[in-house]
């Protein structure tokens, strides 16, 4: 029955059948991400009772917001999950690149340097730093940049790092995730590693991890291992698929009271920013959060098996292990990009009639071409995938708000691919092979 109705949605028999096979191979791989799950499901379990949630919390104010009790104890949730002093938590945070923006400017002053030791930021950072031009960067505020590339196998340049750091030096960025690059995500253990050298060198520095796409992939996260803050989007992991928008800041509570007065007004602090009627989806979305980031998990997973079997590069490697929920594929084509986000969009439950096609989007150097047919506009805990058109021609792949639906949007990826001739019969053969 399985079968029959795959094929109904149309995926050809062969590719659903290498599909099978794949997942066969990654039983145990499977079964590890549920574990992970289970304990990360308990963390969030305990931080909520021991905070006593209750209806209350799920009202929300408006106005100024003051003595808002949901919204203040949803920060003491993330802050206890996340084993950090304090948090900020707030649907007036518009994504990603806004909750870290908050936490650079909010912790640097003019004639401080930002240091990133892991190469080049996410690309629409690089407005916000400065690397690129633009109106109220860092760089226009009188903070300097500087960064060590990762070496080719993409560790980390120790000596590099070392000779880098200097008096000026006051805040470290580390990107857990690859962004736009073809790089190995950190691990949790690597993010430790790196900060116990940067803060031997110099105690006093101010470390900031981007921990996108990463919460909930591991046991652990990195304010655990001495980040001073990690940063984050509601429409990714923490999320669960069911925050309609904001972000998060969680660490110390210097950098924390610094960040709230960036995003309010000085003086004014965390005591304003009316939680309006968005608290039950953020308690609710970061509840379902370790459950829906293994099901994505299991996509990126299953992505880099068939990928790979069919003899394109993915990076993390099908066998590797996982730090993130982004899978990146060299396709080696612009038509391969295309094909590919339109199985993806075909695939989505909002939208799925349209056709992805690559343009300019602000924040971005190269013509973007993104798939994601979403609930949440741009969410990318749900099923998705974007790439920069520009060599290698990788596609970054993530989300699925289940393992069943990023299943099908993967073999719906490879069947357009397939029906176009970008993947030939005899590599579906020899992929089945491998299995």
């Amino acid at each position: 029955m399985k079968k029959e109705v795959y094929l109904s949605l149309g995926i050809p028999e062969e590719v659903y059948l290498l599909g099978e096979k794949a997942e066969k191979s990654l039983k145990d791989r499977f079964a590890r991400a549920d574990e992970i799950s289970e304990i990360n499901q308990l963390k969030v379990l305990s931080a909520m009772q021991k905070n006593h949630v209750n209806a209350g919390c799920l009202v929300g104010t408006n106005g100024y917001g003051h003595d808002d009790i949901g919204r203040d104890t949803l920060e003491r949730v993330y802050a206890d999950v996340f084993r950090t002093e304090a948090a900020v938590v707030r649907p007036h945070i518009t994504c990603g690149t806004h909750a870290l923006a908050v936490a650079l400017s909010a912790n640097l002053l003019p004639g401080d340097e930002l240091l990133s030791p892991v190469g080049k930021p996410y690309d629409t950072l690089e407005e916000v730093i400065g690397i690129r031009d633009a109106a109220c960067s860092l760089k226009e505020y009188g903070v300097t940049y500087r960064q060590v590339d990762l070496l080719p196998d993409g560790s980390f340049d120790w000596e590099g790092i070392k000779n880098a750091i200097n008096e000026k030096t006051k805040l470290v960025t580390i990107q857990r995730s690859k962004g736009y690059q073809m790089r190995p995500s950190f691990s949790v253990s690597q993010i430790g590693e790196l900060i116990a050298f940067i803060k031997n060198i110099k105690p006093s520095v101010t470390v900031m991890v981007d921990n996108c796409y990463g919460e909930f992939t591991e046991e652990t996260e990195p304010s655990e291992v001495g980040a001073d803050m990690i940063v984050g989007s509601l429409i990714k992991n923490p999320g669960g698929g069911l925050a309609p928008t904001g972000g998060y800041i969680a660490g110390t509570k210097k950098c924390i009271d610094r960040c709230h007065y960036r995003l309010s007004a000085p003086g004014v602090g965390q005591d304003v920013g009316a939680s309006l009627g968005v608290l039950t989806n953020l308690y609710q979305g970061f509840f379902l959060s370790p459950t829906v980031t293994a099901g994505a998990l299991k996509g990126a997973l299953f992505a880099s098996a068939l990928y790979e079997a069919l003899g394109f590069r993915c990076v993390p490697a099908a066998a590797e292990e996982r730090h993130d929920i982004i899978q990146s594929i060299e396709l080696r084509s612009k038509d391969a990009m295309c094909a590919f986000c339109d199985g993806i969009q075909s695939a989505a439950p909002v939208d799925s009639y349209f056709t992805p096609v690559p343009e300019p989007i602000p924040g971005y150097a190269d013509e973007v071409i993104m798939a994601a047919g979403a609930f949440v506009q741009g969410s990318s805990i749900e099923l998705s995938a974007d790439g920069p058109i520009r060599e290698p021609y990788a596609i970054y792949f993530q989300g699925g708000l289940t393992w069943n639906h990023a299943k099908y949007g993967l073999l719906l990826s490879l069947a357009k691919m397939y029906e176009k001739g970008l993947v030939t019969p005899e590599q579906i053969k020899n992929a089945s092979e491998k299995f």
